[in-house]
Formats: structure tokens, sequence, C-alpha cells
């Protein structure tokens, strides 16, 4: 996925969801704080999305716009209407998110989650992409190891998840050179 693409992604789930406002917060997330990533983290053909002001409507995304829908079928890829509650953020990531609007969106706004927030995340899920995802984040500049720990303190997670997790930013880190 690219960024204009994105923004295609916000105009029409808040066309559908009837919303002016959602949320973006899986891995295309990116794409609201780096515009340009590294091909490597746009890999993905779906925008995880929730409608901010009415979350009951996130069905009407997933139904209209969802994986093998036209809408999937005509862009070649798909907008994923999904809880927010359903992603493990760190407290306080809806003040951090990153806006995204404009021409490509008008008249909507997209509220990414900000690339720390995002990398969290990830990193509870844990799984081998996941963690693909973060390493390139953490190598290429575009996450601080210092903040991210700070996130994944602020995470809701039992204390062996958090310390698996503050160990695995840690030695990814050393191995990327600071």
């Amino acid at each position: 996925m690219n960024r204009e693409e994105l923004e295609h992604a916000i105009r029409a789930a808040c066309d559908v969801s009837e919303d002016s406002e959602i949320w973006v917060f899986g891995s295309q997330a990116i794409l609201g704080e780096h515009p340009d990533a590294p091909e490597e983290l746009r890999q993905s053909a779906e925008a995880d999305v929730a409608p901010k002001n009415f979350p009951e409507r996130v069905d009407r995304i997933d139904g209209a716009l969802g994986e093998l829908s036209q809408f999937h079928r005509t862009y070649g890829f798909y907008v994923h209407g999904i809880p927010v509650e359903s992603a493990t953020l760190p407290s306080g990531w809806q003040k951090r998110a990153i806006p995204v609007s404009g021409r490509g969106t008008a008249p909507s706004i997209g509220w990414c989650v900000e690339v720390h927030d995002l990398a969290a995340s990830k990193l509870v899920a844990f799984r081998p992409k996941d963690r693909r995802f973060v390493r390139v984040l953490i190598v290429e500049g575009l996450a601080s190891a210092d903040l991210l720990l700070e996130r994944i303190r602020a995470l809701a997670a039992e204390d062996d998840l958090s310390r698996r997790l503050i160990r695995w930013v840690e030695a990814t880190a050393e191995g990327a050179g600071g």
C-alpha cells in the first residue's frame, strides 16, 4: 500500500461508515507519519480501521470494503473494519495519533497510530512479520528504541510479556548499532 491508497481507504471508510474521522491502527498506519516509508513496511494490502465517532459502524466498512469485496477486486487493496479495541495500544495513544487529511481524503480525516505506539502494538502480537516490521523501523531510524521502550512500559500487558518485549527491543537496537 502507498500513501495515495491509504488516503483512498480513509475516504472510502468514512463514506461507508458515515463518519468524518477514522482510526488507522494496523501496519499501514506507518504511512501517516512516514508517507515514503520503505517498501518493506508497505507490504500489506490492507488498512485496519475503525470509525472514530461511530465505532458501532465498523462492520459496514468490512462488508463494503473488506477482503474479496468489489472494492478489493477493483483497487487491489482492501479496508479491514475492525474494532480499535482489538489492538493492544499504549495508554495515551489517541493523543499522539497523526492526522491524515487533505485533497486525497477530503473532507475526511484518518488518525494514524504514531510509529512508537504502532511498534509496541505490533510487538504484543509478536508474530514473525510483526518483529520484522519493528526491526525495520529501528534499523531505518524511523523509531527510537528508547521511546519504544517507554511505550512498551505504557502497555496494559502482563509483566512477563513486557519484560520479553523490552529484552527483544534492547537486543534488536544493539544489533542495529544503537
